[in-house]
This record gives C-alpha cells, structure tokens and sequence, in this order.
C-alpha cells in the first residue's frame, strides 16, 4: 500500500534526478585520451560550470552532451535513463540546446528572421502556404522582452547587434523552443565586461526560468558569479568538482591558475641571490 509518505519521498526523489548526468565519461580518437573518467550533474534552476584552459577537454565535453560525438566509456543519462546521443538532432529533441561560441546565426537576416531560423512556422493551405512573418515579428520581440531584452527593431539585421546582445537572442531562442538543458560555450570569452555582464544576466534568467544550464568558461570570476556547481578539467581529466558552498572564488581561482604547479613554477622563476 502506497502511502502519502511514501509518494512525496517518490516526488522530492524524481525532482533531485538530473536532467542530464555523466558518469565517469571518456572519449578517446585513437591513441588521444580527449576526455577521461568526467562526472557531471546537470539539474533544472541550476547551473552548472565546465572550467579549464585550452586543451583541457571542455570541447570535447560539449559535443558528448550536444550529440555531435558518442563517448566511449562511462555512462550519460538523461533524466534518470541511460542514452547514447547519436546526433544533435537527437539532443534536441531531448530538450538539450546548445550555444556555441561562433554564433550560427545569418548577420545580414533580421533577428526575428535568425530567431525562428531553420524552424519557420507557416500560414495559408498549399500551394499558397508562406512564412508567417508577422507572427515571428511579434513572438521575437515578446519572447525577447520576457527574458529582459528590450529590442525596440526586430527588423535589425541581427549582424547590428553587440556580440553580448546576439548571446542574448541565442539563449531567449532555446527557452522559447522548449529547451530544458542549455549548454553555453564560452558566451563571454569575447566580451569586454559590460557586456559580459549583461550575457551572465540572461544566463541566470535562463536557470531562474527553470532550465538545467552548462556555463563552459575559462574565467572563474564569471563562472562564481552566476555557478552552483564547478567542475575543473586539466588535460581532459576532472581536477575537482564541487558544489557552491564548497570552495570560495580564491581557491577555484588558484586551481585554475594551477595551484601548486603555479606555486613551484615561482620557486623556479625566483631569482638566486
């Protein structure tokens, strides 16, 4: 007999299951080790951040998650249930969107153009169906205005916009579109800091709205300002992975610089006397 006990303990159980968890993931090309032995939690109104310098696996990563690349060992699951995503195609229709940092957007099309891209709705009966144009113009600017970005011209090409502003219109595109996972490839890298600013302020809008979100950075002052949880990679291994309240923005900065190898590397560089 099932008891109200026992359903809310079901209940609090399927709300703590991530949207997406890997565990102890690898990817090998060949005789390369890209990515190995990598844990990740990925759950709704949270996020999460991938940190690590160049070569360190974080595109490797990406494309697990976002179905361009199967991993080769270790577990991914979505939502409780063990998968192998064979295309990005597949991840979408998961509810995993993914931003990359080279924005695929046309910069001469307007944004409303560029926000329903590749997923037009049309009116009309055949032969004479067409794009419904006016109704992308109104949702593009309704959609935009709810994520907090007041876009007076959608009728802009989306190539006028600020790099920060493009981020902003990539993210309020994926919500609009049903995703529940957004993953973010390095969204600040090529900002200065205002802009960047205003990039973390849509991310975190994203999490509030109640999407899993994956902030790939090198940066760990963004990353702490917006992250719940921090996973470090070095040389496509999992360095260290904690929760928020366990590690304070000096130490996940140290980590980053190299800790103690940036402590010996001072010894060396120090002069003799």
């Amino acid at each position: 007999m099932t008891t109200d006990a026992n359903k809310t303990t079901d209940s609090a159980a399927t709300d703590r299951t991530p949207l997406v968890e890997l565990d102890d993931v690898s990817k090998y090309y060949g005789n390369i080790r890209a990515l190995e032995g990598v844990s990740l939690e990925v759950h709704a109104g949270e996020i999460s951040c991938v940190l690590g310098d160049n070569g360190a696996g974080k595109s490797t990563l990406i494309k697990i998650i976002a179905g361009r690349h199967q991993h080769d060992a270790g577990t991914l699951r979505i939502e409780g249930e063990e998968t192998r995503l064979s295309s990005p195609r597949e991840a979408l229709d998961h509810g995993i969107a993914t931003v990359y940092q080279d924005l695929a957007v046309v910069p001469l099309m307007p944004v409303w153009r560029n926000f329903f891209l590749g997923s037009e709705p049309r009116k009309g009966v055949v032969p004479f169906k067409r794009m419904d144009v006016d109704f992308m113009r109104r949702t593009t600017h309704a959609e935009l205005l709810r994520m907090g970005i007041d876009l007076r011209d959608v009728d802009q090409p989306i190539g006028t916009l600020s790099g920060g502003e493009r981020q902003c219109v990539a993210i309020a595109r994926a919500v609009y579109f049903g995703a529940k996972v957004l993953v973010l490839d390095e969204p600040t890298a090529a900002l200065g800091v205002k802009q960047s600013g205003v990039v973390l302020k849509y991310v975190a809008a994203a999490r509030d709205a109640g999407l899993g979100v994956v902030l790939i950075t090198h940066n760990p002052h963004h990353a702490y300002l917006v992250g719940d949880r921090f996973v470090l990679l070095k040389r496509g291994t999992m360095f260290s992975s904690n929760a928020r309240d366990e590690i304070t923005l000096d130490e996940l900065t140290r980590q980053m610089a190299g800790g103690s190898e940036l402590e010996d590397l001072r010894h060396e560089l120090e002069r003799t006397s």
